[in-house]
């Protein structure tokens, strides 16, 4: 990337903000991630803070790196923060190799689940890649068993390639064509 952004552009929808992360963020972006139906498809344990607030820095960092990173999704009403979306570099073990190619990712709270608030977000997200970035790949992985989250990606244009192990677990690999 020739043009890095030094922090994410705030983005609406019609019920979202999406913007960049502040440091309040930690304790209800960790109290998300405690939530059950949130932390399942990611491990039997929920994430602790360490981790938590480490993804959230990278989110922050990968601005400052790629040019494209992670934003802070809140309710534009009550400005309650309900989750997250990202497009980032993981440099993942994984065949293929998305190297310099951006995955994306989501997660949200338990309340915004079944109300289209993480396609609605994530559209944006995916609008903003089109508009900002050069015609690109754009890489994501999910559990099988997150079939929530197969649905919204399947909606999004993302593609199954396979399903495979990371981290000794079954993951589905799959990828958005450029947009030209």
């Amino acid at each position: 990337m020739t043009d890095v952004s030094r922090s994410a552009p705030t983005l609406e929808t019609e019920r979202l903000r999406l913007r960049a992360w502040r440091h309040g963020d930690r304790i209800p972006y960790f109290e998300i991630l405690q939530e059950p139906a949130v932390h399942r498809h990611f491990g039997p344990e929920p994430m602790g803070m360490e981790e938590s607030w480490r993804r959230l820095n990278a989110s922050v960092g990968s601005w400052h790196l790629n040019g494209f990173g992670g934003w802070a999704v809140e309710r534009k009403s009550d400005g309650k923060l309900l989750g997250m979306t990202a497009l980032f570099t993981a440099w993942r073990d994984l065949v293929p190799e998305f190297g310099d190619e951006p995955e994306m990712g989501w997660i949200f709270a338990t309340e915004a689940h079944g109300h289209g608030l993480a396609g609605e977000a994530c559209r944006r997200v995916l609008d903003w890649a089109d508009a900002n970035l050069p015609p690109v790949t754009i890489w994501a992985i999910i559990a099988p068993a997150n079939e929530p989250s197969i649905r919204l990606a399947d909606r999004l244009g993302f593609m199954p390639v396979h399903e495979t192990a990371y981290h000794r677990e079954p993951i589905l690999v799959l990828k958005r064509p450029p947009r030209v």
